[in-house]
């Protein structure tokens, strides 16, 4: 078996964040990402983050409905509630929360709730590729794949999270040989 490297949010996050106060308008917020080449903003509100605003966002919830950016406010049309993920945790966790919420970026928050980074899909993409497909294959064939009991897979064990060429699932959990092997023995 293969040990995954034990990556965390904090090695791959970006910093600064570009970010805007929840008061301002789409224009203000579309100047900011235009001029800082960013796809999002995270949302402020009393130095604390409550949402983010996409391009998506402008664009399905203003341009789309012609309104006009700068009668616009962001607290009208920016995603919410904001997910977010903490600096110790794992890019395996990061990678599911963003995969199970159906979003792109995750802004990263201190125990006291202060933004201190942002983690995109393409960031763990980039330091991490190989580990990216293995992550989305398996939670693909988790999503997918009906309760088989004898099949097995290659990917992620959900016990001890070591690679595995040698995956079956077993009471919803595709699972190592090892890791059956505890399970049987703690029967």
């Amino acid at each position: 078996m293969i040990r995954l490297p034990e990556v965390l949010v904090k090695d791959l996050m970006q910093k600064p964040v570009q970010f805007i106060q929840i008061k301002k308008s789409v224009k203000d917020a579309a100047t900011i990402m235009d001029k800082n080449n960013v796809g999002s903003l995270v949302v402020i509100r009393n130095g604390k983050p409550v949402g983010i605003l996409t391009d998506t966002d402008i664009i399905r919830r203003v341009v789309a409905k012609n309104k006009k950016p700068e009668t616009v406010k962001i607290i009208n049309v920016m995603s919410k509630p904001l997910i977010t993920v903490k600096p110790n945790e794992t890019y395996l966790e990061a990678a599911k929360k963003l995969r199970k919420n159906n979003i792109k970026r995750l802004p990263v928050v201190s125990e006291v709730g202060k933004l201190i980074g942002l983690l995109s899909l393409s960031d763990i993409a980039v330091a991490v590729p190989e580990m990216l497909d293995l992550l989305e294959s398996r939670l693909k064939l988790r999503e997918e794949t009906p309760v088989i009991k004898e099949e097995t897979t290659s990917g992620i064990c959900e016990r001890c999270e070591i690679y595995s060429t040698n995956l079956k699932n077993v009471n919803d959990q595709w699972i190592c040989e090892t890791c059956r092997d505890d399970l049987v023995a703690e029967e």
